[in-house]
């Protein structure tokens, strides 16, 4: 490990600040520096600079996993159900039905739906599944399915991956979460990922969405068998597709690997080569995915695992945004980690951090001033 200091890092600091863009080698520096409150005092001015306003947002959502069966073997993940188990479950309309009118009635306007790759479900089924929320509920926005959901429905519709996403912007599709990032290097996706798309395949998924207009966002689950460099090239990675496609990713969400109940988190605690990640490492990552991605305007604090208060405190790191209230979180949770927090502890936390919070859409409109 690097002990690089202030003056190590400075130069590259004052290139960013001047508006130079960073390359890998300076990304891996800046993510082996130890000297977090200086990153963190330049991943502020930036975040600044793109957002002078003084603004942090939050969305009131859910996230509806309308499935757990998923033929993919990922090693890092608690919730996912094999084909035939007796735990494994689609959810019924009258089911949607009841966890969509529960976000309504609480102001909400965003449903995130993410499930398996379930060989039963068909591409009817999820233009019926997007059309009915959006016919019965037309003031939320279905935030819909990651990218290995959607390869993998091209690949059983026998269709392109843009023209299997035609299909679903038509039944009322408008945004696509950049879910299962995880690390964008094909060593470490072929490890814990075995049966979900590989980084190509993932950026083509995104970059289809882009070339269609629809919202995008990029995630990253960092803290397990990846190593530094593999953290900045997946950084630099989101950076370039945004500036090929000439559009750059709505948000960039990164948060740590849980490590309870899931094959991963047994290989890392019982490897010493490999660290979990703690609020140090999010932090400067936080930072770090501030003054790497110049193309990304909004990034998000991941409260979900990191806890209210290291999300209070990111805001300070580079985030402008507190992500989404989850009414409902499943995912993460079955790995041993929850917090919740409601619209209005959203508000405090960043009115206390001397922000002026306001409720946002998927698109990042503001629907509601809570100054």
């Amino acid at each position: 490990m690097s002990t690089s200091t202030l003056t190590d890092i400075r130069p590259i600091l004052d290139k960013r600040l001047s508006g130079g863009k960073l390359t890998l080698e300076e990304t891996v520096q800046l993510l082996e520096s130890k000297d977090l409150l200086t990153l963190g005092q330049a991943a502020d001015q930036i975040r600044q600079q793109m957002h002078p306003d003084n603004r942090v947002s939050f969305v009131i959502d859910r996230n509806i996993n309308y499935t757990n069966v998923c033929v993919a073997q990922c090693s890092f993940c608690a919730f996912k159900r094999d084909v035939g188990h007796e735990e494994g479950y689609t959810l019924d309309w009258h089911t949607i039905d009841q966890k969509c009118q529960e976000l309504v009635d609480q102001g909400g306007t965003q449903v995130l739906l993410q499930g398996g790759l379930n060989p039963a479900l068909k591409l009817p089924y999820y233009q019926e599944l997007i059309s009915h929320i959006q016919s019965r509920f037309p003031q939320l926005v279905v935030h819909g399915f990651s990218p290995s959901e959607l390869f993998y429905l091209a690949k059983l519709s026998k269709l392109s991956v843009i023209d299997t996403l035609r299909e679903l912007q038509a039944a009322g599709l408008r945004s696509v979460p950049g879910g299962g990032g995880e690390i964008l290097v094909d060593r470490v996706r072929k490890v814990i990922g075995k049966g979900k798309v590989l980084t190509e395949q993932w950026f083509e998924v995104m970059e289809a969405a882009m070339q269609l207009g629809m919202n995008t966002s990029a995630t990253m689950m960092y803290g397990h068998i990846e190593t530094v460099e593999e953290q900045a090239m997946s950084l630099i990675r989101i950076r370039e597709s945004g500036e090929k496609m000439g559009v750059g990713y709505g948000a960039f969400i990164h948060w740590d690997f849980q490590a309870d109940n899931n094959p991963l988190g047994v290989e890392v605690l019982a490897n010493p080569e490999h660290r979990l990640g703690d609020g140090f490492d999010y932090l400067r990552l936080m930072a770090v995915a501030r003054l790497v991605l110049d193309n990304v305007k909004n990034i998000q604090c991941s409260w979900v695992t990191q806890g209210p208060k290291i999300g209070q405190i990111s805001l300070r790191f580079g985030g402008n945004d507190f992500g989404g209230t989850m009414m409902e979180e499943n995912v993460v949770s079955a790995a041993g980690t929850t917090h919740m927090v409601t619209p209005p502890q959203a508000a405090a936390l960043i009115r206390q951090a001397g922000f002026h919070p306001v409720q946002r859409d998927t698109f990042y409109n503001v629907v509601r001033d809570l100054a």
